[in-house]
């Protein structure tokens, strides 16, 4: 992991996609090859390029990576929303996945559908290069208030 740790940032929302590419420096999402490409409180986006290290037993992208790229995306997405209130913690993940993908670059890019008081609802769509679908999931968080 980086040197510097979340403990320096007063809030998620102060966090730019080059900070947050150097706090994963060594974590699951640095193994997969995400790079976070926008944040924001009403947008999230990265991108990796798929390698054989991502693959099934079929040769083609494992859907545990669509799964863990849709919760880090609307997870990061929904932590730069809530800020300095707290933090949030994925409660349920549903991907569906729509297209096998064997090369190239994907995006996907967490958009919010609910945000409220206790809970969150992000939509994570997963493009390859053509601008396809290929996944598709919904993050439910829950919303902890900071302990003062």
């Amino acid at each position: 992991m980086a040197d510097q740790d979340f403990s320096s940032i007063k809030s998620m929302a102060d966090v730019t996609p080059e900070l947050m590419n150097q706090f994963s420096e060594g974590t699951f999402t640095d193994l997969i090859g995400l790079k976070f490409t926008e944040m924001g409180p009403d947008k999230v986006a990265g991108e990796w390029v798929v390698t054989p290290q991502l693959f099934q037993p079929a040769g083609i992208v494992n859907g545990g990576v669509y799964c863990t790229v849709i919760e880090t995306l609307a997870s990061v997405a929904g932590s730069c929303w809530f800020g300095n209130r707290g933090t949030v913690v994925g409660v349920n993940n549903n991907t569906d996945f729509l297209r096998a993908v064997r090369e190239g670059v994907l995006r996907g890019e967490a958009t919010p559908i609910h945000r409220g008081r206790s809970q969150q609802l992000w939509v994570v769509v997963i493009t390859d290069e053509q601008g396809r679908t290929v996944a598709r999931g919904q993050v439910r968080l829950q919303n902890l208030a900071a302990q003062s």
